[in-house]
């Protein structure tokens, strides 16, 4: 079932969609870098602005750049950090927080995004399956630690060994933490609802998981303005903003104000 964003950027929901969450005993979400985008976080597809328009942002994440370059690629990083803490949660990741809040156990968040904006709008169980770019790792130990202020060092150092720091993230190349996307596919097939948000359907594994729920009778609830390789495998596909729609959703489904339901980012 296709309902569309109508003309003033609303949408239609249907009574069986409503129905569907309020009655969801088991629910996880799958969010992807167009929630992120509505916060003004850009996409790593983007072009580069400034000085990074001279770098391609797949040679820059890499565990051989790093090697390369170290100084160069946490120079990125840090870039890209500011871009982060200037963006806010929106209304998509405030209705998560609150679906969450409704469904304290029957709720799984998982994204492909970096930024942590789902943790800063109130969101407790997310399942980080890239990491988060806010955090710090050793290069050696491959364990988070915090860099020291009065490091001058760039990268900095880890405080243990003396190694250098690295973003907290999943590089190209690198295999996602095991027990985390294990987790996320068992919640996958053990959910009676799934909703897609935001997220192009490509990258893998991620992209897999809620082929992992249809299997497992799931209803599969996709949002995103454009048409995805889940689309055509939806019971509902939502052609709007999440940050349009899932406010809306959640507060149909449970009544009361929705924080996310307010406008602006």
């Amino acid at each position: 079932m296709i309902l569309s964003s109508l003309g003033d950027g609303s949408i239609s929901l249907s009574d069986s969609l409503v129905s569907t969450l309020r009655d969801a005993r088991s629910i996880v979400v799958l969010t992807g870098s167009g929630v992120s985008a509505e916060s003004g976080v850009p996409t790593f597809r983007e072009a580069q602005t400034g000085l990074w328009e001279l770098y391609d942002p797949h040679e820059l994440a890499t565990p051989e750049a790093y090697q390369r370059d170290p100084k160069l690629v946490w120079e990125w990083y840090s870039w890209r950090r500011e871009l982060v803490e200037k963006a806010a949660p929106n209304p998509s990741h405030e209705a998560l927080a609150d679906l969450e809040r409704r469904l304290p156990e029957g709720l799984v968040l998982i994204t492909q995004n970096v930024d942590g904006l789902h943790w800063r709008a109130g969101s407790r169980r997310v399942l980080e399956l890239h990491g988060n770019i806010m955090r710090s790792k050793c290069s050696v130990e491959d364990i988070a630690v915090e860099a020291g202020a009065d490091d001058e060092n760039v990268p900095p150092s880890c405080p243990g060994c003396g190694a250098y720091l690295r973003p907290d993230v999943v590089w190209f190349g690198e295999v996602l933490p095991v027990g985390m996307l294990e987790e996320a596919f068992e919640a996958a097939r053990g959910c009676d609802l799934f909703i897609s948000a935001g997220t192009s359907g490509l990258v893998q594994p991620a992209a897999s998981l809620p082929f992992e729920a249809l299997r497992s009778g799931a209803v599969l609830v996709e949002i995103n303005p454009n048409d995805t390789p889940l689309t055509r495998h939806a019971d509902y596909a939502l052609r709007s903003l999440a940050g349009e729609v899932l406010p809306k959703l959640v507060k149909a489904a449970f009544g009361g104000q929705v924080r996310g339901g307010r406008s602006g980012h």
